[in-house]
């Protein structure tokens, strides 16, 4: 009895003094922050998920990042005026009706909550099959009420407040020109010579020719960045273009293992397709924003920040991705360079084959030298410098994890790789990771993002 009496003691002291192994408490903020931002990376996941499902193209998986995570991103900004805020002082209008609030005068007690419910609601409502995440938001409601962070009452107006955010994010993405994209001339290859033409297997169409309509966020127009145009299509010895043609035959027919696997690490090609006998196959792969988006939330989880410090740099890194690709598929359109596949077949060897499947737009510039110089400058300067870190954005898609000393090391890490997967030229590459430095740096400046409260833990 003596020693039943004493457990009892013991169980109900220590529960006391730590409250983590207590019936019915909370675990200490340290390790609720932990676990939410585990949730919010998890349900944008779901996200990513869906997109994979639709095959959204490139820019377009970077626009349906953008406008998920700013609904979440509004929901830290109760009250707030948009001037006073880094991301959204960047906006441009036309703007819906002023941004919703709580039905009742008290602040939201539980921002991370409505953030994440936001985030999935647009999600849901902006994808073809956006229905899907209706699922990850029955999920997040239990995770916070089974761990009692919430109660039925509370939630229920914060749903409400998720919903009228998203809302005013999809009222808002409405006027960005996306529902025009149909109605614009389709793009025709001109069958001019060094001129992009369809590429096997599938010989699909152009993609997104006139994503240079679509509003940016930070950027005033597509073309503000333009690189210098690519070098000009010749077959003479010593030309520039004669040149870097046998470059990539001659790289991708030597290519050692470890070549091989960052060319396929880096591949992020949506529209992969195979074929098994008259029956293609589409081989379900990550975007190259989707791979940023990735590696931007393995570096909130190794540097410990919270789900709003989270948000602002995802929200961050979307945009720029968003804008990066206007500007890009700009200059993919105005250029319209032949890929190697195509020049090689036709010039030098008819059956070679890339180590990459070739996507279905022009060659230059790179795209994922864009983007990823793009995002790796934007994640050094919130990061730092020498942010080690493990990539395993790929790992859901059969790849195994890989390890970096810097995201500028990841980002020409994935430059080059388009080489090796033999479907850029060179000049596409080292030209495209020029734009995206230039694209990064302007973003910064127009910014200016206040790190050091950011990375407070107010």
């Amino acid at each position: 009895m003596t020693k039943l009496l004493y457990t009892a003691f013991l169980f109900f002291f220590v529960g006391y003094l730590h409250p983590l192994y207590a019936v019915g408490t909370n675990p200490p903020d340290s390790e609720r922050e932990k676990q939410e931002l585990d949730w919010m990376i998890d349900h944008l996941f779901s996200i990513t998920e869906v997109m994979v499902n639709d095959v959204a193209s490139p820019p377009g998986a970077a626009r349906f990042y953008s406008y998920s995570l700013l609904a979440a991103h509004l929901a830290f900004q109760q009250g707030q005026d948009f001037a006073a805020d880094p991301l959204l002082s960047q906006l441009k209008g036309p703007f819906p009706n002023s941004l919703p609030t709580l039905p009742s005068e008290k602040e939201p007690s539980n921002t991370s909550f409505s953030a994440q419910y936001a985030m999935l609601e647009v999600g849901k409502r902006l994808m073809p099959s956006g229905k899907k995440l209706q699922e990850a938001q029955e999920k997040l409601q239990k995770q916070y009420l089974s761990n009692r962070y919430l109660k039925k009452r509370d939630m229920a107006e914060l749903v409400v407040y998720g919903e009228q955010l998203a809302q005013w994010v999809i009222d808002y993405a409405a006027e960005d020109g996306y529902r025009f994209l149909s109605t614009l001339k389709r793009y025709s290859p001109s069958g001019e010579e060094g001129k992009w033409y369809p590429t096997p297997p599938a010989y699909m169409a152009a993609i997104d020719p006139e994503w240079r309509t679509i509003r940016p966020f930070f950027l005033d127009k597509a073309s503000d960045f333009a690189p210098p145009p690519p070098a000009p299509f010749s077959l003479d010895p010593g030309s520039s273009f004669y040149e870097q043609l046998h470059e990539i035959y001659r790289v991708t027919g030597d290519l050692d293992e470890e070549q091989q696997l960052i060319a396929n690490f880096w591949d992020c090609n949506p529209f992969n397709v195979t074929y098994s006998g008259h029956m293609a196959i589409g081989l379900k792969k990550i975007t190259p924003g989707g791979h940023w988006i990735g590696i931007t939330g393995i570096a909130c989880k190794d540097a410990g920040l919270n789900v709003k410090q989270s948000i602002y740099i995802h929200s961050l890194v979307a945009m720029s991705l968003h804008d990066a690709f206007i500007s890009c598929w700009d200059e993919k359109y105005r250029s319209d360079r032949i890929r190697p596949l195509t020049a090689i077949n036709e010039h030098i060897d008819d059956t070679w084959r890339p180590q990459l499947q070739t996507p279905p737009f022009p060659e230059y510039t790179s795209g994922h030298s864009v983007i990823s110089r793009t995002s790796a400058i934007i994640l050094t300067d919130f990061f730092g410098e020498g942010f080690e870190f493990i990539d395993t954005s790929e790992v859901f898609f059969g790849l195994p994890e890989r390890a970096f000393d810097s995201f500028l090391q990841a980002s020409d890490e994935a430059a080059i790789s388009r080489l090796y997967g033999g479907i850029h030229f060179r000049d596409a590459i080292e030209e495209g990771t020029k734009q995206g430095d230039a694209i990064a740096q302007y973003i910064l400046k127009k910014v200016n993002s206040p790190k050091e409260m950011l990375l407070s833990n107010e």
